[in-house]
């Protein structure tokens, strides 16, 4: 294997380039992106970069010697078109056609729009986050759409900003399909307290140059509308290839999609046998451990692992630190292990089938979550995981 390309300089991208190189490959190594921008965090851009704690200087992942260093034919700026999988060549958007042995899909995924005429802004950029932070301050009225964890980070650092904020959700509690209603209560009291107006079982049909405008027809006046309704993979550039594209680049236990052609990232759509099930994982976490497992399998296929990882994500809100590992989505019980939910220093455990399948904990130390990790990994059975106070005793 002579030429390696990965589509996607972000953290899945630049993880699988690193792991390449850091595996003994010395051949040619091409990293395509479609930002002009080198390889940067994106957690930050609904948190520290819209606040203005940080500016986009401490954003990139590695500084520019380090990816000097990997020797990669870096493209950015420009993004992928096509794939032709027989000839084993990528279309890019300058014309270009760049050949590969071996391929990393790591293109990400893009935010959901809004019909209308009024200006909406987004955030999944860099450019997202500074246009709107230039846009906010003190009695600014901001309209959020969609009150899942991006828009609740939003909600939190304009609130201390001194905006207005109206928090809009289609459900009848924010987050309840990914944690629980319990849980979502809790999260959604916390903005209630520091004065935003939350809005559950409102759609909203459209944005206009006032604000956003409901389906019964009421208009939510505002001066700036963020957009935060979930994402869409980005593999329209994937439609004619071949490659099975369902939510995703569609990808085995080895994150493999077609031979010599692997996924990385929120795009790949791919089953964890840990779980027993197709997922696809918008976490940062998960994108840097999926490179590194794509690449590994790429260049080893005589050893491959399948990627079965323990989900984690973070989120910062106001004062509360939210943290979980697991696979939370259509768990059938959850019960409180530790702490007490109305004080918001707590951690619920989540039940799918006769299995632990996830923990979440707010206010809690890293320390105290940490241990349970291993529990759903060994695929702990539920009775033994809620009865037995085993990882908590690892904490002590």
């Amino acid at each position: 294997m002579n030429r390696i390309l990965v589509v996607g300089a972000s953290a899945a991208g630049l993880a699988a380039a690193e792991t390449l190189r850091r595996d003994g490959y010395d051949g040619e190594l091409t990293l395509v992106g479609d930002e002009p921008d080198a390889p940067y965090d994106r957690p930050p851009l609904s948190k520290q970069i819209l606040s203005g704690e940080w500016e986009p200087h401490r954003l990139p992942l590695r500084p520019e010697a380090d990816l000097d260093a990997l020797g990669l034919d870096l493209r950015l700026g420009i993004g992928a078109t096509g794939l032709d999988l027989a000839a084993r060549t990528v279309l890019l958007a300058d014309g270009s056609r760049v050949p590969y042995d071996g391929l990393i899909v790591a293109t990400g995924v893009r935010p959901r729009r809004l019909p209308g005429e009024g200006h909406a802004h987004l955030l999944r950029t860099l450019d997202d986050a500074l246009t709107l932070r230039d846009r906010l301050g003190p009695g600014r009225r901001l309209v959020i759409v969609g009150a899942g964890f991006l828009g609740a980070e939003a909600a939190a650092v304009a609130r201390g900003l001194g905006c207005e904020v109206t928090l809009l959700e289609p459900a009848p509690v924010p987050l309840a399909h990914a944690v629980g209603e319990e849980v979502g209560r809790v999260l959604s009291g916390a903005h209630l307290e520091h004065g935003v107006t939350l809005r559950t079982g409102v759609t909203v049909s459209e944005v206009t140059a006032r604000g956003v405008l409901l389906a019964d027809g009421e208009l939510v006046e505002a001066d700036e509308v963020l957009v935060a309704i979930g994402s869409v993979p980005n593999t329209e550039w994937l439609a004619d290839s071949g490659l099975t594209v369902d939510n995703g680049l569609v990808c085995d236990q080895y994150s493999a999609a077609a031979p010599g052609v692997y996924g990385a990232g929120d795009v790949a759509h791919w089953h964890n046998p840990l779980f027993g099930t197709r997922m696809r994982i918008e976490h940062r976490t998960n994108a840097a451990e999926q490179g590194m497992a794509a690449a590994r399998n790429l260049l080893h296929p005589e050893a491959r692992k399948p990627f079965a990882p323990v989900p984690y994500f973070w989120s910062d809100q106001y004062d509360m630190k939210v943290q979980a590992f697991g696979y939370l989505r259509g768990h059938e019980e959850v019960t409180v292990v530790e702490g007490d939910l109305d004080e918001r220093r707590f951690m619920v455990a989540y039940r799918t089938g006769d299995r632990l399948s996830g923990v979440l904990a707010v206010g809690l130390p890293p320390r105290a979550i940490r241990p349970w990790r291993a529990a759903i990994a060994s695929r702990t059975a539920w009775d033994e995981a809620v009865r037995t106070p085993a990882p908590a005793a690892e904490v002590a």
